[in-house]
């Protein structure tokens, strides 16, 4: 790529995004971190994406102005809270097996559903690295509207320390549903644990400030690398998240 043509104006859109995505995922992240269901956020994405896959083969996905997909993807990832809590209260001492076994089965239905569309490979790929550079202001609108919302009940939740009811699952589904979408499976993992590694020796508000700030960087060093090397976006700032939260382990550590 010229120099000419490496415009990092271009990576505007594309960071505000992650920006978007790192305001709800950091605060979840630790929260997952902290209970020990480090998978759950891939088992939710997972589902939702097996929604937006659902909606696509039944013609919804354009329905409600554009809006089915997304309602698919939020129906589905809901479903998943309700049986997570279910499981929770039932079986908690084999609650993550339970969360491995979910993704893996949301995974290989979608693959199934995808096996007779010529364009099924393409349609996974794009669900599992996302389409980050070609975000949109009406959809940077929307989730951040939506990621308020996130992050009003996810406020309200910690003062009523209600963490592990219900609500922790349903505000999950809801913030992984909001971003699957529009970064990807991979990138929703890498979101909301990468920072949560990093900062895993500091505490209270010293890590949350740490913790965007991996995030932030981790976006931009990674789209940038995208743009100068002609690489796909969501891969490279899954990289460039995971290197950082693996110097943060050592950096940041007592």
């Amino acid at each position: 790529m010229t120099p000419e043509a490496l415009d990092p104006g271009l990576l505007a859109a594309p960071f505000a995004a992650g920006l978007l995505v790192l305001a709800t995922h950091v605060p979840l992240g630790i929260a997952v971190l902290k209970r020990g269901i480090i998978f759950i956020d891939l088992a939710v994405a997972q589902v939702a994406a097996l929604g937006v896959i659902a909606a696509g083969l039944l013609h919804l996905d354009a329905a409600w102005g554009g809006l089915g997909a997304q309602l698919a993807a939020g129906a589905a990832a809901l479903l998943a809270a309700a049986l997570l809590t279910a499981c929770e209260r039932r079986w908690p001492e084999i609650q993550e097996a339970l969360i491995g076994l979910l993704f893996v089965l949301a995974a290989a239905a979608g693959i199934l559903l995808l096996s007779g569309n010529p364009h099924g490979g393409e349609h996974l790929r794009d669900l599992l690295a996302g389409q980050i550079l070609w975000v949109n202001r009406e959809q940077l609108a929307v989730t951040a509207l939506l990621s308020a919302g996130v992050l009003a009940g996810w406020t309200l939740l910690r003062r009523q320390n209600n963490g592990g009811s219900f609500a922790f699952y349903a505000l999950f589904a809801v913030a992984v549903t909001i971003s699957v979408q529009l970064v990807g499976v991979l990138l929703v993992f890498a979101s909301l644990i990468a920072p949560a590694v990093a900062t895993h020796a500091l505490h209270g508000a010293r890590r949350y400030r740490w913790a965007y700030g991996v995030g932030a960087l981790g976006y931009g060093s990674g789209l940038l690398a995208s743009l100068a090397a002609d690489l796909p976006a969501g891969a490279a700032v899954v990289c460039s998240l995971v290197l950082l939260a693996a110097g943060g382990l050592v950096l940041l550590r007592r």
